[in-house]
């Protein structure tokens, strides 16, 4: 399975998410640094769920982070836009 197709199927079991859209972004940052070559190296995650939207804005963070477990780990860098 692909990182995008795991970002998507973790947050979607975790949350349910009324609206999510994952985009590479790794392109934007050929030859920088956390580069790999593998081209799944930066994400950007938009995410929209009622189980997010009651808690402040670090829990939001954290429970993302938490339900990406070691993706967090083996993304280089993931842009996190939750509601």
């Amino acid at each position: 399975m692909s990182i995008e197709n795991e970002l998507i199927a973790r947050l979607t079991i975790t949350f349910s998410p009324t609206r999510l859209e994952v985009v590479n972004e790794s392109h934007k940052h050929a030859g920088h640094s956390g580069d790999d070559g593998s081209g799944a190296s930066h994400f950007a995650v938009l995410i929209r769920a009622d189980a997010l939207a009651a808690m402040g804005r670090v829990a939001r963070h954290r429970a993302v982070h938490k339900a990406l477990g070691d993706l967090n780990t083996r993304v280089h860098a993931i842009a996190l836009d939750i509601g």
